[in-house]
């Protein structure tokens, strides 16, 4: 009797698990999707380098530092940036105590060295920049069960990178389609992949952030500024490889034209000798 039961049982698990598997588990329609999502916007930035090779393309230091600002002052605030330590933000042109200023405005985990409980100090450059949130638990409670993304890679891990970002950032102000309809808790932004995206507006007006270099501070600026500064994070060695292929290829072209020229006075010698003097095949 107890084998029937558990065969039973398992059973019952096996094709939960398959209907799991084969079951239509997003709700939007598929033909709405195609209809009303909308690829990234066509933008460029100065490491694409316009008008001219991507190589040799450069990060635009004013503009990651003002991205930086976008992130700490917005979007800190539901993200992390796990992957970059205080030390990092001097590549953007901070200098050293500006890092180990802006490393200060922050509180890192830590353990009482005296008692071993769980404690908070202020952060110094070595460290990793901290999240909002102490786990994934809390970030879900905190945000209607979405768990926001670390934005480390976000770049990398979207297709068309910075574009993507951009364009989803600017496009909440897209009015909702009359045949579309937005579950409660989410919004509307055609450059999500479903169109319904659970983050609110995160840049909702103009004035949002006071750029430090005068800069004036509108949603389209402040979107630029943030996807440059998050593709520095998912690539903070772009200029440094850039370099250094375009020394490798430099360096291939050289030894090709070598190659080719010594190729050329081997066989020429030997195409000056009589036929009977040439190696036989």
């Amino acid at each position: 009797m107890v084998k029937l039961i558990a065969g039973l049982v398992g059973v019952v698990f096996c094709l939960a698990l398959l209907f799991g598997a084969v079951a239509h588990r997003d709700p939007v329609p598929a033909d709405l999707v195609k209809k009303y999502h909308l690829p990234p916007r066509d933008i460029e930035w100065a490491n694409d380098n316009p008008g001219g090779l991507a190589i040799f393309g450069t990060f635009d230091r004013a503009q990651l530092q003002r991205g930086y600002q976008v992130y700490k002052e917005i979007c800190s605030g539901c993200h992390s940036l796990h992957r970059v330590a205080f030390r990092n933000l001097q590549d953007l042109g901070f200098s050293a105590a500006q890092v180990k200023a802006l490393a200060k405005q922050s509180d890192v985990a830590s353990i009482d060295d005296k008692t071993g409980d769980p404690n908070t100090r202020k952060g110094i450059p070595a460290d990793k920049i901290p999240g909002p949130y102490a786990n994934e638990a809390a970030a879900r409670a905190a945000n209607n069960n979405a768990l926001p993304p670390d934005l480390s890679l976000i770049t990398k891990a979207r297709e068309d990178g910075p574009r993507y970002v951009y364009s989803l950032l600017t496009g909440f102000t897209h009015p909702v389609p009359s045949d579309w309809k937005v579950p409660d808790g989410l919004y509307y932004n055609p450059y999500f992949r479903s169109l319904n995206v659970a983050m609110p507006p995160p840049l909702s007006a103009d004035g949002q952030v006071t750029y430090a270099d005068g800069t004036k501070s509108t949603v389209q600026q402040n979107a630029k500024d943030v996807a440059a500064f998050l593709t520095w994070t998912a690539e903070p060695t772009l200029e440094e490889r850039r370099r250094t292929g375009v020394g490798v290829v430099v360096f291939l072209v050289i030894l090709s034209i070598l190659g080719y020229l010594s190729y050329v006075r081997v066989w020429a010698d030997l195409k000056r000798k009589k036929p009977e003097m040439l190696p036989a095949e």
